[in-house]
């Protein structure tokens, strides 16, 4: 099992400024660097102070010149927003500034209120459309010169200029849920990233069917799959409770981004009352605490051990959250010190 930390700059009020936000989420990736993870994910999102990275492949670079281990990668960048030539060259443009130490993660998005301001008209199907289309041209355009006629993208012959570091180009991840996508990503040999999101250790069993299924069905051999998953290791029991209120407030905040019916302003998303988030049963702290990866150091090594079990290749450490970034630091530094060592 390896590991990786999964990070963004992200704020619930405007009282945080953004530069020291973007400080801490550097000093977070650093402790992973120094911590011997093996990467850093860090996604694409336009218009939202939830979640604040309209370009991934900016902090990446600069997370070049403050780390010196970490693969950097993007989790994930959102297909239907590029143009594959335009993709394709800012990746191995990343690539070779950060001495290749680029892996690209390619989703189709989720938020339909990021799809109505990027693309006015589009859905989760048509995303994930243009996904499929786009994600096989990257290595091809890597390779040398390709030309393509398709229904969303048409081009004359065309190659990245520059040209990645990495032989054959950044590794490649897409992000996955039905059984669909886990086919497609591995029979284009690329690895796949999961989340189940809240809905635990079932869930978490069900993806890993689909990929094990996935590979099976294509032939498809030495395939990776990454759990993400919100992580926490509390001090005490009374450290885990908290965090499990807190992670029950992030996900109230997260269905009321993905219902996209609340108003916004200046990106914020307008306030949660304590009762409309009481009555969320489905997000509430019991059901944090029973299907997220938070617990003592020794709860957190007994879920991860049951994901290890089931074949996934490496864990992320989803830590947006809401969370202090001293609440956030010590937590990964109790992964790093108490958990990490278990599977060494």
């Amino acid at each position: 099992m390896e590991f990786s930390l999964f990070a963004h700059m992200e704020r619930l009020g405007p009282e945080d400024p953004h530069d020291i936000l973007y400080q801490d989420f550097i000093k977070l990736c650093q402790m992973a660097d120094q911590g011997g993870m093996r990467a850093v994910w860090t996604g694409e999102h336009h218009g939202m102070e939830f979640t604040i990275a309209p370009n991934p492949f900016l902090p990446l670079i600069d997370l070049a010149h403050h780390t010196k281990n970490l693969r950097l990668g993007t989790g994930t960048v959102i297909a239907p927003f590029w143009h594959p030539i335009r993709l394709a060259g800012e990746a191995a443009a990343t690539d070779l500034i950060t001495g290749g130490r680029l892996e690209l993660g390619i989703a189709r998005g989720a938020y339909s209120y990021e799809y109505e301001r990027m693309m006015p008209g589009l859905d989760a199907w048509d995303a994930g459309q243009r996904m499929r289309e786009m994600a096989p041209l990257l290595p091809q355009l890597w390779a040398g010169d390709c030309a393509h006629e398709g229904t969303y993208f048409n081009f004359p012959s065309t190659t990245s200029a520059p040209k990645p570091l990495q032989k054959d180009g950044p590794p490649i991840w897409i992000a996955a849920r039905d059984p669909n996508s886990h086919e497609f990503g591995v029979s284009n040999g690329f690895d796949i990233q999961v989340t189940p999101l809240w809905q635990g250790m079932d869930e978490i069993t069900s993806l890993m069917d689909r990929f094990q299924k996935a590979c099976a069905d294509t032939g498809a051999k030495g395939r990776k799959i990454m759990l993400l998953h919100h992580c926490y290791v509390g001090a005490d029991d009374a450290d885990v409770g908290l965090a499990a209120q807190e992670l029950s407030r992030f996900y109230n905040y997260f269905g009321a981004w993905f219902q996209n019916k609340r108003p916004v302003s200046q990106g914020l998303i307008a306030p949660l009352s304590d009762d409309e988030m009481a009555q969320n049963a489905m997000m509430s702290p019991q059901v944090m605490a029973e299907n997220l990866t938070i617990g003592t150091a020794r709860q957190v090594i007994d879920q991860i051990k049951r994901y290890e079990d089931l074949g996934y290749d490496e864990f992320s450490f989803w830590i947006d959250s809401g969370m202090s970034h001293a609440r956030k630091a010590a937590s990964l530094s109790r992964f790093i010190d108490d958990v990490m060592p278990a599977f060494a």
